[in-house]
């Protein structure tokens, strides 16, 4: 709908926006556009041959709007560190790669590059063939697993924090070519279809064998926001139903938020449900309501975390009661696991158990990437 606008557009109103990418069009004298694997606010991604190496890659284009240069190259740099640190630590195999960068002008005017290796559909792909009972639980620990261990290697090795992580940043992608190759005919489901797995309750034409599941890896994608452990870019950070506390009271922030985020994540693929999901009202917004389910899943905000936070008097009286909400409904995380997604007791203890240490309210007590891998519940087949 937007490039529709945008063709309705005078030719002066173009400035700022997407490179209008014709398939065969060649970029830098070296890729060629195949065909389009995803639009987004920011940029187009274009699965290209290199015509040099004689393989395929994918291409960011991002807008040309101005700003967008230098938050790309701030990406660039982050990249490029992890890129370094990867000679040095296996764990950076679960962080995607960054192969080239370079700039090119067109008619909207100039337009940052970047280069990556290709990889799959995105975990929030995946997920949509499962969206009343969760992934299975052996492929969600070998996911989380992995996507643990690339935190680990960002937070600890590169000093980076993602400060974006949710199912849209996790790709997917298989070592066997046969597998792989199966993942990128499904690469633009986000549009026009979705990953088909048998015993999913897909048609008979599905294509995956649910049997492929346990051979399928991640990798975490998609480092636009990702800043510098001591130096963070933005007060604003992470996708509302994924954002930490401290985020939305407006605390410095470090990689702890990360955490958070991959037990929001955890939760979702577990159960198809978000752990979070607020929504605004007449007479509160969007923020006021996450604040308030945290509450009722977690707990009372101690008034020692929450009046040393930057916009506690936007949310709480002074005793430390929520403004603009008289009642809530607590529960707890056991209890929904069993009642709204028909988990066992055990089982149901067993993950929040999981869940919880990375959902502390103090960050500096939140489970670290490393501690979370070392979990019972994660470790256990």
């Amino acid at each position: 709908m937007e490039e529709q606008v945008q063709e309705e557009m005078p030719p002066a109103q173009h400035t700022g926006g997407h490179h209008p990418v014709q398939e065969g069009e060649v970029f830098n004298t070296r890729y060629q556009a195949l065909r389009e694997l995803g639009c987004g606010a920011f940029a187009t991604v274009w699965l290209c041959q290199d015509m040099r190496r004689k393989k395929q890659v994918a291409v960011k284009v991002l807008k040309s709007r101005e700003g967008f240069a230098d938050t790309a190259q701030d990406e660039v740099t982050l990249l490029r560190c992890v890129n370094c640190m990867k000679k040095k630590d296996r764990a950076g195999e679960n962080i995607i790669s960054l192969l080239d960068d370079f700039r090119m002008i067109g008619e909207n005017g100039f337009h940052m590059c970047l280069v990556f290796e290709v990889l799959g559909p995105s975990l929030r792909c995946l997920m949509g063939n499962y969206t009343t009972q969760g992934l299975p639980l052996p492929f969600v620990k070998k996911s989380l697993q992995q996507v643990l261990t690339g935190l680990y290697f960002l937070h600890k090795r590169c000093r980076i924090i993602h400060a974006d992580i949710k199912p849209e940043n996790i790709l997917l992608y298989g070592h066997d070519k046969s597998l792989q190759r199966l993942l990128m005919d499904t690469l633009d489901c986000g549009q026009r279809t979705h990953v088909k797995l048998k015993g999913a309750g897909g048609d008979p034409g599905n294509q995956l064998e649910e049997s492929d599941l346990m051979s399928i890896e991640v990798k975490i994608a998609d480092l636009g926001s990702a800043c510098w452990t001591y130096k963070p870019f933005s007060k604003e950070i992470q996708t509302q139903p994924y954002r930490a506390l401290e985020v939305l009271l407006g605390l410095d922030y470090g990689t702890p938020a990360d955490i958070w985020s991959t037990a929001c994540l955890a939760f979702e693929m577990a159960t198809g449900e978000c752990l979070f999901d607020p929504q605004p009202g007449k007479y509160f917004s969007r923020d006021d309501d996450h604040v308030a389910r945290i509450i009722e899943l977690l707990g009372r905000i101690p008034p020692q975390i929450a009046f040393s936070w930057n916009k506690s008097t936007k949310f709480f009286s002074r005793p430390g009661a929520l403004l603009r909400f008289s009642r809530l409904c607590p529960r707890s995380l056991p209890g929904t696991l069993a009642d709204r997604h028909g988990w066992t007791p055990r089982a149901a203890a067993a993950f929040a158990a999981f869940l919880l240490p990375a959902l502390h309210y103090a960050p500096e007590r939140r489970a670290s990437a490393a501690q979370s891998l070392r979990h019972a519940w994660i470790t256990a087949p």
